[in-house]
């Protein structure tokens, strides 16, 4: 899944008109979730929030900003909050599957169109800053709107794109790439603003004042006072009072959580905490987080209690939000909260009930097929063989072999996520074809257009039992280490793995040959029909062996 999350600020934070019209023009644009709009009346500013693939976003970027200069006049905007354009800042950020250096990429094309189409000066900040001193956001907005026109003169304030003209306005817009932003409140069980400032001056990188004995500020050099840094880098902290709450929180933005992981800032509060007589009860995520941020946090706090990380991403996530309270206060649903299971695509296949999938394969219906059924076959032997290493991780006397069985877990979860998409991916591909079928053939153009239709479908439909199939390779791999090395008592499971995947290569690879009857493309079928005997060949030596060494012990 490809993700990038774009976040505009527009200078309108009042006229709810405007405000839908911009809202609006997101919504238009196909492959983009408008996932939050935040209007704020004193800073007369509204943040949007959407998020979809790069150029689904960059195209509702650029229609989000001509309709806010559209709408905008600077000359008539007062608000408290610090600004100098109607579209004032517009950040890409990556989300999954996406680099920043894509994102650097993004923002310099939507620069590009946004000066040359609608005649706006853009300076480029962030990632994407062409200059060092063009970095900061408050830097470059110094002087505000008001400043704008005698900058625009000054050759050292030239924009990146777009005319070094003043536009009374729509003013200049900054437009860049940065890491995703956590908005993060970690709850104390106590009203002390006091308690929750001290843990924040010590896990933000400003840290505190450095004081002398008298309580003075200790200035350095230029009269500038020195300050103590904090433990975290790219943290932002402060501690506040929650009334509705009847506690005090320490809130923190999380600028770079690669630098700065959420669970690492969280274990700090909970020690500081410690240490100042108070406890963390647990915390709160403002806003939506990325499904990374928990999986590496369910990770570590399952890898602190020992036990195998080798989980499931509903299992982790599950650990991630038992282990950082996130429901101390308000319940968190990964539905609503996690960015990308807003874009999860529909599985109703995999989805359905052990029960439910029988059954719509035992109807009279052509699909799910031996497709769909070979691949949940590789499925199931993944997990098993992941379930073997889980046991064999937790076993006491099989330390020794614990980094290995991690591994083959780790493995065996991919290879699981990955056939179980095939599951749905199969009988779509199979729909597909049959679509074409039903395509007009009454003039040669048609029947033209209908055999490539046929042919790209068919295709499709081969390469998925494909894939199925070469995945049954590595996971006979680790249903052998399961076997050999793996908890004793689990050793049936580990064979019937190697059963299960070989039947998966099996099914898989009469489903590619069924497909490849229906191409027309000759040189394609060879090398494809080529490369599907090979893997079989390979994948029946494999399954022979798991079985081979299976029977053998447990006939001894």
């Amino acid at each position: 899944m490809r993700l990038v999350e774009c976040v505009p600020n527009f200078s309108e934070g009042r006229d709810r008109k405007v405000i839908d019209a911009i809202a609006d023009a997101v919504r238009s644009v196909a492959g983009v979730q408008l996932l939050d709009v935040d209007p704020g009346a004193a800073t007369n500013r509204t943040v949007f929030t959407f998020a979809g693939s790069p150029e689904s976003v960059l195209e509702a970027a650029f229609q989000a900003i001509r309709k806010g200069t559209e709408l905008i006049d600077m000359r008539r905007h007062k608000g408290e909050h610090a600004r100098q354009g109607a579209c004032d800042v517009c950040p890409f950020v990556p989300i999954s599957g996406v680099t920043m250096a894509e994102c650097v990429d993004l923002s310099r094309k939507l620069a590009r169109r946004v000066g040359e189409e609608l005649g706006i000066p853009v300076y480029l900040y962030a990632e994407a800053a062409a200059r060092p001193e063009r970095v900061r956001l408050p830097d470059i907005r110094a002087g505000e709107y008001e400043a704008l026109e005698r900058k625009l003169a000054e050759t050292e304030w030239r924009p990146d794109f777009g005319p070094a003209e003043f536009n009374a306005k729509a003013g200049a817009t900054t437009i860049g790439a940065r890491g995703f932003l956590i908005a993060y409140n970690v709850n104390l069980n106590t009203t002390s603003v006091r308690l929750a400032k001290e843990i924040a001056f010590a896990i933000r990188e400003t840290g505190r004042l450095k004081k002398d004995g008298k309580g003075d500020k200790i200035l350095g050099a230029g009269g500038k006072p020195e300050r103590i840094p904090g433990i975290f880098k790219g943290v932002q902290a402060t501690g506040w009072l929650i009334p509705e709450y009847h506690r005090a929180q320490v809130t923190i933005n999380i600028l770079d959580v690669e630098v700065s992981p959420l669970h690492q800032v969280y274990d700090a509060c909970c020690d500081l905490a410690g240490k100042l007589g108070c406890r963390v009860t647990g915390s709160e995520v403002v806003g939506m987080v990325p499904k990374g941020v928990l999986l590496q946090a369910g990770r570590y706090f399952l890898k602190k209690q020992g036990a195998s990380t080798a989980a499931t991403d509903e299992e982790l996530v599950r650990a991630a939000v038992l282990s950082l309270g996130l429901a101390d206060v308000a319940s968190f649903d990964p539905a609503k909260k996690v960015i990308e299971e807003r874009f999860r695509p529909k599985a109703p296949l995999a989805s359905l009930t052990v029960r439910g999938f029988v059954e719509e394969t035992s109807s009279a219906s052509p699909a799910p097929g031996g497709g769909s059924a070979a691949a949940l076959a590789g499925a199931l032997a993944a997990g098993l063989t992941s379930m073997v290493a889980a046991l064999t991780f937790e076993k006491k006397g099989f330390e020794g072999r614990r980094d290995e069985m991690e591994k083959v877990g780790l493995r065996c979860q991919e290879l699981q996520s990955l056939q179980l998409a095939a599951v749905d991916e199969d009988t779509e591909a199979f729909n597909r074809v049959m679509e074409c079928l039903g395509l007009p053939k009454a003039t040669e153009e048609q029947k033209t257009a209908r055999r490539k239709a046929l042919d790209e479908a068919n295709k499709t439909a081969t390469l998925v039992p494909l894939g199925t199939l070469e995945r049954t390779l590595p996971t006979l791999d680790c249903a052998l280490s399961a076997a050999e090395k793996g908890n004793p008592n689990s050793l049936s499971d580990a064979g019937v793995a190697g059963l299960l995947a070989r039947a998966g290569a099996l099914g898989a690879y009469y489903n590619v040959l069924i497909n490849l009857g229906g191409i027309t493309d000759t040189a394609w079928c060879a090398q494809t029909r080529k490369k599907a005997d090979a893997l079989l060949a390979e994948a029946q030596k494999k399954a022979a062996v798991v079985e081979e060494l299976v029977l053998s012990r447990l006939r001894s």
